[in-house]
């Protein structure tokens, strides 16, 4: 059961959300906060799975309230914002790039739902990511090595994540997008991204740029590693 908080200044928003989640088998909703300082306590008190973010908030902004957890590292909370179309991209900015899920308002139960179902989707992914023996972890990191001098993962990646993305690009045999890998993978685009630049960099994958119709290029990555 993933356990969810709620946080949104408007009762009866929060009333309704409280209802949507309920209706989705798998979840269930373990507290509800209407100020940004309410959601952090009841974030460290009720330890939820899942945040239901509303950006605007009486106090502090839900963009602040994700930086504190971020910064904090007292509690393992994802977080789903609901904002409005035209913040989306402001979103992404001033989470530099991190995991961003977002609903955009107004919604109605259908796009909340699958939301949700594909939120759930990805968790299951990454926690049999997690599953993976230290004996798959430890031959990624030594091909790591053997094509760099650093074998570490940069401040903010995990080796789960690594070996989900590595073992995907890896498996396909041919190369793939960011887009194609995190649909592989159950993780954003961006986060992707940021794993296979990585790798990238890391000499162990080969980057190439493939122009579509309208002339922009997309990054294609290709595992190469022996």
């Amino acid at each position: 059961m993933i356990r969810t908080l709620i946080v949104d200044d408007d009762f009866r928003v929060a009333a309704l959300h409280r209802a949507y989640v309920e209706k989705v088998p798998g979840f269930s909703v373990v507290a509800e906060a209407g100020t940004g300082a309410e959601a952090l306590r009841l974030i460290a008190q009720s330890k939820p799975d899942l945040l239901l973010l509303d950006i605007y908030l009486p106090d502090i902004s839900g963009l602040e309230v994700m930086r504190t957890i971020r910064e904090s590292g007292a509690s393992r909370v994802d977080v789903i914002a609901i904002t409005a179309a035209n913040d989306v991209d402001t979103l992404r900015s001033a989470l530099q790039g991190g995991v961003v899920h977002y609903l955009v308002k107004p919604f109605q139960f259908n796009a909340f739902r699958e939301k949700l179902e594909s939120y759930a989707a990805m968790r299951s992914r990454l926690s049999h990511a997690r599953e993976v023996d230290q004996a798959e972890i430890d031959q990624l990191y030594a091909t790591l090595r053997a094509a760099s001098s650093s074998a570490s993962l940069p401040k903010g990646l995990s080796p789960a994540t690594f070996a989900l993305v590595a073992r995907a690009l890896r498996d396909a045999g041919s190369d793939l997008s960011a887009e194609q890998v995190a649909e592989r993978t159950g993780v954003s685009r961006v986060t992707s991204r940021r794993y296979l630049d990585h790798l990238a960099r890391s000499g162990v994958v080969d980057v190439q740029l493939r122009y579509g119709r309208a002339g922009r290029p997309e990054h294609r990555y290709v595992w190469r590693a022996t």
